[in-house]
């Protein structure tokens, strides 16, 4: 197939790619480039976004999340091309149930992004294509060098670990509880997802959850570090998500995790 790929330089775009050039012909396509042309495409995976959860220039994140998504389905159905894009577990805020069709609450403009292109996808019916949104939980995995702040537990507290032997973290993380799933994981549940010829919205999660403080200890266990308690940043909390776990019974009808 040929699948346009969208934001293959970010950590989950990286792995998509690796994952994908072996089998199909990849068109890349990074923000700010024009847009390349769509006929012949099979596909579209858009993955492109600003995904820090603190950014909080709002006309910036709407305009490279929303609006640019907006231009991309239009493309997609004029050129008759699928299309899977990322969409995100933060939609649903500080809400303790996580159903595709339940409450939602955001708490970020980040988050708002997401949620908007969202209603703009679930509200349109589709005839030629599918349209297919995937609400990431915490992913996880190699190539999060770059992401910073936004990087995993599982990365950060290694790096930690293995640096300076101290892992820092935040107080209160005991009950702090993330649905957490690895990217090859993801990426095969996108693979998957190619053959079923329906468009919506899925969780995209394990419906499991672990603790901060279970991955802190399992990893200064491993490297033999010690944990260092800290207070939370002030620009942190409100948005921070204290609870995450995927319903899974929509996705569980296309695939078994």
């Amino acid at each position: 197939m040929k699948i346009l790929l969208t934001g293959y330089k970010g950590f989950i775009g990286q792995n998509m790619l690796n994952a994908l050039k072996h089998e199909h012909d990849l068109v890349l396509y990074n923000w700010g480039q024009p847009l390349p042309d769509f006929e012949g495409l099979d596909w579209c995976i858009h993955l492109g976004a600003i995904s820090s959860t603190t950014e909080t220039d709002v006309e910036k994140i709407l305009k490279q999340n929303y609006d640019f998504t907006c231009m991309l389905l239009v493309a997609c159905q004029m050129a008759k091309v699928n299309l899977q894009y990322a969409s995100s577990a933060s939609v649903y805020g500080q809400l303790e149930e996580f159903r595709e069709d339940g409450p939602i609450s955001p708490q970020s403009p980040y988050a708002w992004s997401k949620y908007l292109f969202d209603r703009v996808s679930a509200g349109q019916q589709y005839r030629d294509i599918v349209v297919q949104g995937f609400r990431y939980f915490n992913v996880y995995g190699p190539g999060e060098d770059h992401k910073g702040s936004q990087a995993s537990p599982f990365y950060k507290f290694e790096k930690q670990a293995k640096e300076t032997g101290v892992i820092r973290l935040f107080e209160g993380s005991e009950n702090f509880h993330r649905d957490f799933i690895h990217v090859d994981k993801l990426i095969d549940i996108h693979k998957k997802f190619f053959t079923v010829k329906e468009s919506g919205i899925w969780n995209v999660g394990t419906g499991k959850t672990q603790s901060f403080e279970q991955v802190a200890r399992e990893i200064a266990d491993k490297y033999e570090a010690v944990i260092e308690y800290i207070p939370m940043p002030e620009n942190v909390k409100k948005q921070y998500q204290r609870y995450t776990c995927a319903d899974t019974t929509r996705l569980s009808l296309h695939y078994q995790l």
